[in-house]
């Protein structure tokens, strides 16, 4: 029997009172943050406080200007003192998708990701969803709160982001909660947001993977060697898409003693969760959803496998273990 969004809304603040001090945990992209925004709102004078908290390090400009122009203050996790808190709430994420999040245990997640052993006092998971800001909206309009400006600016935003414009995986939830936002919302501040994605640091490896990527058919593959952080995986990806005979865009990196793989596709007939998962789940984490995924793992794992400081050698397995496995879904 399907839940009211009013009886999701009542459950969720039966798992507070106002003597607790809230930790929202997230890993900081548009969707996280503005969802974060949203359970801030919706707590706001019913806790004694609310703490947004990161568990990875913030380099994207684009996310960099969302919380710079929308005020959003975060705590990196490791200057946290968890004692200080009674509650932790963790939205667009679950405790299994990072080590410093399965160290905690959520009273609430709310997430749009396909669930992984979620246990939590409550939980909304709803992996049909486009973006966790469009549940995330559902519980405001739920409340009969109006968003403020900067609220529906990141919700705006963020939905628009997680749906690629309404092209990947969409309900009409999220058109619904997208329309709704888009009566509060700066639309200037948002494309301001949008239109900062880029360092000039950043453009240096903008001309490796020119240099180095492989075309096999209708997939690129890449592979950036050391990279300061994984998300210049992600717009090298998501540059390549962009490229009108590309079906696949398969890009890797090295960080942090991890291996990041980042899984672009053009969603016809094709799953890249699957093939990421197929790829790498033996060795880490790995999946996503049909037209994007993304795979971390520790490159002390794959020693035995591959010599990863070997690049051309390391990119020749690299295709091998996704080629096959892209060509099959």
């Amino acid at each position: 029997m399907k839940v009211s969004n009013s009886e999701k809304l009542r459950r969720f603040y039966d798992q507070f009172s106002g003597n607790d001090f809230v930790l929202v945990v997230i890993n900081a992209d548009p969707d996280a943050i503005a969802s974060a925004m949203a359970v801030s709102r919706l707590l706001w004078r019913k806790v004694s406080s609310v703490t947004i908290s990161n568990v990875n390090e913030i380099n994207r400009p684009d996310n960099l200007a969302m919380l710079r122009l929308l005020e959003v203050a975060l705590v990196p996790i490791a200057e946290v003192d968890l004692d200080r808190f009674n509650r932790i709430v963790i939205v667009d994420s679950q405790p299994d998708h990072s080590e410093h999040m399965a160290q905690l245990k959520p009273d609430v997640v709310i997430d749009h990701h396909p669930e992984i052993n979620s246990e939590a006092p409550f939980s909304d998971i709803r992996s049909n969803y486009g973006a966790t800001a469009s549940i995330m909206t559902e519980y405001l309009r739920a409340a009969r709160i109006k968003p403020s400006v900067k609220l529906a600016t990141g919700l705006f935003h963020a939905i628009k982001t997680d749906t690629n414009d309404f092209k990947r995986q969409t309900l009409i939830e999220d058109i619904r909660a997208f329309q709704y936002v888009f009566r509060y919302a700066n639309i200037h501040l948002a494309r301001k947001i949008e239109q900062a994605d880029l360092r000039l640091e950043f453009l240096k490896y903008f001309k490796n993977a020119l240099q180095g990527m492989r075309l096999r058919k209708d997939r690129v593959f890449v592979h950036l060697g050391a990279v300061v952080n994984p998300d210049i995986c992600v717009i090298i990806a998501d540059f390549f898409m962009r490229i009108n005979s590309v079906t696949w865009s398969i890009v890797s990196g090295s960080c942090e003693k991890k291996l990041v793989v980042i899984f672009r596709n053009d969603g016809i007939r094709r799953n890249a969760g699957k093939v990421a998962k197929e790829s790498f789940g033996q060795f880490g984490s790995a999946g996503g959803h049909k037209n994007m995924a993304r795979a971390e793992v520790a490159l002390s794992d794959l020693k035995e496998l591959v010599d990863y400081r070997d690049e051309k050698r390391f990119l020749r397995w690299f295709i091998s273990r996704v080629e096959r496995r892209a060509g099959k879904t």
